[in-house]
């Protein structure tokens, strides 16, 4: 019997905390076993963003690891995974991801996605960038991450917030070649 497929979500403390949210939660009924590791900082921004607990945040996913243990798993290069989603992604973190900083497990769990080949996906959310950040993104960028900003498509004529959350979540997961129906492919105008 074939093992389920895994990836790594992050949830960094940026404004967002909804966008890793929904991302869990449209991957639970798929056949994907969710390794989450959530911040600090994004603990705060759940309690200021949402209704949720980081509790109840945490039991959206498969296996939880603590910010701390960087001796978990999702660690080391050994652990198969399709790669690592951060959602959403704050500066900070991106900027240690690109010096190759592992102060946590978040970030290690990245560097290692990066090392290995694997996709790292990062929903960076910050606006403006200045140009320390546009250097950093690029670094990564060649480094073979890719750069997914949450920014709304209009042209899916979104009704409602919860529209746009939902094409930004199933684009990100589109770029692991998970379909959820969420982001239907553009046929062209007409």
């Amino acid at each position: 019997m074939a093992s389920r497929k895994r990836l790594v979500v992050g949830i960094s403390g940026a404004s967002g905390a909804m966008l890793g949210i929904r991302l869990l939660q449209v991957l639970q009924p798929l056949d994907v076993e969710v390794h989450l590791v959530v911040s600090r900082a994004a603990e705060l921004t759940i309690a200021q963003e949402t209704d949720l607990t980081p509790d109840a945040v945490r039991q959206l996913a498969d296996r939880v690891h603590e910010p701390a243990d960087v001796g978990a798993s999702i660690a080391s290069g050994s652990f198969p995974t399709l790669g690592m989603a951060v959602v959403p992604c704050s500066i900070r973190t991106m900027s240690e991801i690109a010096a190759g900083v592992t102060s946590s497990l978040l970030t290690r769990a990245a560097d290692v996605a990066l090392k290995e080949r694997r996709r790292l996906v990062l929903a960076v959310r910050e606006t403006p960038l200045h140009a320390l950040h546009l250097r950093h993104l690029a670094s990564l960028a060649e480094a073979g991450a890719i750069i997914a900003p949450p920014v709304p498509a209009f042209y899916t004529r979104p009704k409602t917030v919860d529209d746009i959350i939902d094409h930004t979540v199933g684009r990100i997961l589109r770029l692991f070649d998970i379909d959820a129906g969420l982001a239907p492919e553009w046929q062209g105008l007409g």
